[in-house]
């Protein structure tokens, strides 16, 4: 590639990436269904947000595996990070994109043993794969929310989840586990339903959202917001390659670096170019860039940035001692058996949060049990750590059970 008179520098985006990527990614009624299944949540009238909007309807996307059992205290619910959606296990396949994001965890013999357990994970409120979110058409009209869509936050999602459960018919859940995002609703749902569970697992989480993740999550929301494409969130009628792409696509690859540890990229990519023939090129790429721009790819295809945009700020939002005295007080609440564990190189919710956890449900005289899982594997390491965090996750629900 040459310099050009515009661009001295002769960068091509649409180099690194295709020109047909989706305006968005996110579900659309007409798309393959897949494994999900729809409720409506709410029941004629408005739900009211924690910050003073409102969604008039809301439909919850949820997947299930196993049976629920006679008289409905098996289930647990699987909440899923920002990125996540309904589709926590199973395979590829007409309406997913990807195999089930905790495949290694949910299944028969498996830590959530689905020949035992009946286990629920719902796409969260304000999601893009079937939940109501700005992606969504707004009722009675042919038009998108887009830029007009509320911000919630991850008690609004806790509150959702519940009106699920209860249109399940679900009183209790055996345990409510989830890790990044999904352990901060665990967090919340322990704290404003404690008698609707038996168990909290919060893993790889925070009780309050930390000045350096809030700090990760703003650059990823400005490089959204600074792709023309965005259109301040109004793009759904943009035809293929005219959508916000890059922003999004660039959020991602900001987001991709924090949930990775120096030591994986160094034994993984090491100083090796993607194409050596253009090693001096300025916009040659190293094999640690190549990988970034495809996971920024994937995302674009199955992703909406506008659900980028909400849900990352509703992780700044999270902190579980607003309006209740502070987080100590707000952890007093967790009046359950807790599990909660971190990842020893965890860089983006380090192990000092969990163990803030484990010490605020302890000085309360709660329960609480407390691991740290030596793994190299970053912040990732509650996806990818299955053989350390499966034993402890079927213990925790097994004790749940037999209490009960």
């Amino acid at each position: 590639m040459h310099p050009t008179e515009r661009d001295p520098l002769g960068f091509e985006p649409h180099r690194r990436f295709p020109t047909d990527l989706p305006a968005s990614g996110a579900w659309q009624p007409g798309d393959p269904v897949g494994h999900r299944r729809f409720v409506t949540v709410t029941d004629g009238r408005p739900f009211a947000l924690e910050g003073g909007g409102r969604i008039d309807e809301v439909v919850m996307a949820y997947e299930s595996w196993g049976e629920l059992n006679a008289d409905r205290s098996n289930a647990v619910l699987v909440c899923h990070a920002l990125t996540g959606d309904s589709h926590a296990a199973g395979s590829i396949g007409p309406g997913h994109l990807g195999d089930g994001w905790w495949n290694d965890l949910i299944g028969p013999g498996r830590a959530l043993d689905t020949d035992r357990w009946h286990v629920v994970c719902a796409n969260v409120l304000g999601g893009c794969q079937g939940s109501t979110g700005p992606a969504s058409v707004v009722p009675g009209t042919d038009r998108r929310y887009g830029s007009s869509f509320p911000q919630v936050t991850i008690r609004d999602i806790v509150r959702a989840q519940r009106r699920l459960a209860d249109r399940l018919g679900i009183d209790r859940w055996l345990a409510v586990v989830g890790g990044s995002m999904g352990g901060m609703q665990v967090l919340e749902w322990g704290a404003m339903f404690p008698d609707r569970l038996r168990t909290l697992i919060p893993i790889a989480t925070c009780a309050a959202a930390s000045p350096q993740q809030i700090g990760w999550s703003a650059v990823q929301r400005l490089a959204i917001a600074h792709d023309p494409r965005w259109r301040g969130g109004d793009y759904y009628d943009a035809a293929p390659g005219e959508g916000p792409w890059a922003g999004l696509a660039l959020a991602r690859e900001i987001s991709q670096i924090t949930y990775r540890t120096t030591e994986v990229f160094d034994e993984r990519f090491g100083r090796s170019h993607h194409n050596q023939r253009e090693e001096f090129d300025h916009w040659g790429r190293y094999e640690v860039e190549s990988y970034l721009d495809h996971h920024g790819q994937k995302l674009v295809r199955r992703f909406d940035a506008n659900s980028f945009l909400v849900l990352s700020k509703a992780m700044d939002l999270h902190d579980i001692g607003r309006g209740r005295g502070g987080v100590a007080a707000a952890l007093a609440r967790l009046s359950m058996p807790v599990l909660t564990a971190s990842i020893t190189s965890d860089t983006l919710y380090p192990p000092y949060q969990q163990a803030e956890i484990d010490g605020g449900v302890r000085a309360a005289g709660g329960t609480c049990e407390y691991h740290v899982i030596d793994s190299p594997q970053g912040h990732d390491g509650f996806l990818l750590e299955s053989l350390h965090l499966g034993p402890l996750i079927a213990r925790t629900v097994s004790d749940a059970e037999e209490s009960a």
